[in-house]
């Protein structure tokens, strides 16, 4: 046997470091993939953003319309207020439509019912739906899907007028 003097890395040494290395990258990629599969990706028009709904003149007095891409309606009252209701149900979240037969909002969960302007009619929902800020940018109906509005019934302070 001979004594190596010098540094040398045997096969064994070199496939260790090998493997390690290769775990280390593979770390590195999936703690790289989470971030990135945390991060928010806001596009513009995409919930979570500002939303363009559309011009004013798309949504007739007395009509209910739904933004699908933005998760929400746009409900123009008769008076020609507009609000921009959160189609998710204040009871258990279910995605509630509208009922244009009906004229209503029936949630298909647990029969909760709201009129036009998303205010309770049938119970077991606690309170109204939730709104968007909603603003009218010359002539586009712009909605702020970043945070819904918690509100009360009757609490019609949301509508904006064209």
């Amino acid at each position: 046997m001979t004594e190596n003097s010098g540094r040398s890395t045997g096969r064994r040494d070199f496939l260790k470091i090998t493997w390690a290395m290769l775990a280390g990258l593979a770390a590195l990629e999936s703690g790289a993939l989470t971030l990135a599969y945390l991060q928010p990706r806001l596009a513009e028009g995409e919930f979570g953003g500002v939303i363009n709904a559309g011009p004013v003149e798309n949504f007739p007095n007395n009509s209910v319309t739904h933004i699908t891409n933005g998760r929400f309606y746009i409900a123009r009252m008769e008076d020609g207020g507009m609000l921009a209701i959160y189609h998710r149900c204040t009871h258990l979240g279910c995605t509630v439509p509208w009922d244009a037969n009906q004229n209503k909002f029936i949630c298909p969960c647990h029969s909760s019912e709201f009129d036009l302007s998303g205010d309770v009619l049938n119970p077991p929902a606690p309170r109204p739906l939730d709104t968007f800020a909603l603003e009218i940018v010359e002539g586009q109906v712009l909605v702020d899907t970043a945070k819904p509005i918690q509100r009360s019934n009757g609490d019609l302070v949301e509508v904006v007028y064209p």
